[in-house]
């Protein structure tokens, strides 16, 4: 498996393993917000969030999300382009207890919205290093070489 093969492939497992991430529309001088990105196995250049049609998010357009491993192992900032998930099969298909939980007027209330995160190009970092590696950055040694190869530009 390639350098870029892996680093995409563990970015997805990482995300799976904690789907939440900070996103914000560019262009804007709001603050990026906390999401959680409802994910599907066979989708992978898109994700989607549930909000309300009143959240800032939700006019849509192009997008910078921020994502953060549960181990601060992998990093990523993907930009893409928010746009409203219209089919009800998809809308349906995320719709959990805990979704629920946040909209009181359930899966028919009026201000529930469903965005999709069409995935463009993102930056991905690795951060885990061999225990060597720990060894030589505890006492100040050189780690460069070692984490050469752990950042890839890709288009998810």
């Amino acid at each position: 498996m390639s350098n870029e093969s892996d680093i995409r492939h563990r970015f997805w497992s990482e995300l799976s393993q904690s789907p939440f991430v900070m996103i914000g529309l560019q262009g804007s001088h709001d603050h990026s917000m906390p999401m959680t990105a409802q994910l599907d196995p066979g989708a992978n250049h898109c994700f989607w969030f549930y909000t309300t049609r009143e959240n800032r998010l939700a006019a849509g357009g192009p997008a910078m999300a921020q994502f953060v491993a549960k181990g601060h192992f992998l990093f990523a900032c993907i930009d893409g382009t928010l746009v409203e998930e219209t089919d009800p099969a998809v809308i349906d298909r995320y719709w959990t207890h805990e979704v629920a939980s946040w909209y009181p007027g359930g899966r028919q209330d009026a201000h529930l919205l469903m965005l999709r995160f069409d995935l463009g190009r993102a930056e991905i970092w690795r951060a885990d290093m061999s225990l060597g590696g720990m060894f030589r950055q505890m006492f100040g040694g050189d780690i460069r070489e070692e984490m050469r190869g752990k950042h890839v530009e890709v288009t998810l």
